[in-house]
């Protein structure tokens, strides 16, 4: 098969390659999917960059968790009925060494989510860990149960993973307030997805949501604790929740006495470790989301150009959400 891997970690240019290995086979419990389109995410080339001093978690890594596809041939303990099925994938390189750049990739068949007729190929390699971070974005909005009639603040809201709890909040009932770093920013803002937006470079940010959130915000996403933690405390519901994946500090502080005579929750997510139940869930509701059409996709490059996509989603652009697509 065509695929993409790399032997040590480094820059993209350096150290991908884009030539021929072994097809996979597919052991007991899990499914072949010959790959169309394979998403890159920030944590892949976090991965490949050996990021927080990380290694090589084995001697050969092809990257990507996220794809979609055709399931081709299944292994034993699976249904057979599943070959032949159009499958978005999700978690291909988490704790395995084999991800999703390359024609074939073999998961777990509960890894393996049907893929709606009327949905692209593009979508489905979209929806998963981070890339339009599907099940990440689903996770800060749903783990501390439904947000019908709530008010939820998405901080980061052009990014992969907030730009995709705002389009879940408020498909799944939620008046929505976001922030971007910068006032032009506000020029990019889906208005039928977003209320009121606010730009964190403004003189009083606080006051601007507390005008729209007088009692203050049921939930907030968080992409960037150590520099939010005062403003959220300052915007914060009592009972409200934050939750959040991401932060520019190791270690991250906050204003603890506050946080906690408002019995604010802090819910922290880390995206390979989620439970089992919560991706499984987490899938069904993306792909009912994605069938209503509160989703979108992502910017494509060709598999040759990997090392160029993995460089545009270390700088930022297409808002973490690039995928590939795969020779057939």
């Amino acid at each position: 098969m065509l695929a993409s891997w790399y032997d040590e970690q480094g820059p993209a240019a350096d150290v991908l390659h884009v030539g021929e290995l072994p097809d996979p086979v597919p052991g007991p419990g899990e499914v072949r999917v010959r790959v169309t389109v394979s998403g890159v995410n920030p944590g892949d080339t976090k991965k490949r960059r050996g990021w927080l001093g990380s290694s090589m978690p084995f001697p050969r890594v092809i990257p990507h968790s996220d794809a979609a596809g055709v399931i081709d041939a299944v292994g034993a303990q699976v249904d057979a009925h599943r070959a032949g099925q159009r499958v978005w994938v999700y978690g291909a390189q988490s704790y395995r060494p084999f991800g999703t750049a390359a024609q074939y990739t073999v998961v777990p068949d509960h890894q393996a989510a049907p893929l709606p007729d009327h949905l692209s190929d593009e979508l489905g390699a979209s929806l998963g860990i981070p890339g339009i971070p599907g099940i990440t974005a689903h996770r800060t909005v749903f783990a501390d149960g439904p947000v019908d009639g709530q008010l939820v603040l998405v901080h980061g809201v052009l990014g992969g993973v907030g730009s995709l709890a705002a389009r879940l909040a408020h498909w799944a009932g939620a008046t929505v307030i976001a922030t971007v770093r910068r006032t032009p920013d506000l020029d990019h803002i889906d208005p039928a997805v977003v209320s009121h937006a606010i730009a964190l470079d403004t003189g009083d940010p606080a006051a601007a949501i507390r005008s729209y959130a007088p009692r203050g915000v049921d939930r907030i996403i968080e992409v960037a604790l150590s520099d939010n933690a005062d403003l959220d405390n300052a915007v914060a519901a009592n009972n409200a929740v934050i939750a959040a994946y991401a932060t520019r500090t190791d270690r991250t502080e906050i204003p603890f006495w506050p946080l906690l005579f408002n019995n604010v929750t802090l819910r922290l997510l880390g995206s390979d470790d989620f439970p089992a139940e919560a991706k499984r869930q987490a899938a069904r509701d993306l792909t009912s989301a994605a069938a209503a059409g509160a989703l979108t996709v992502a910017d494509r490059y060709p598999l040759d150009d990997i090392a160029k996509a993995h460089d545009r989603v270390d700088a930022g652009g297409g808002h973490g959400r690039i995928l590939l697509t795969i020779p057939q």
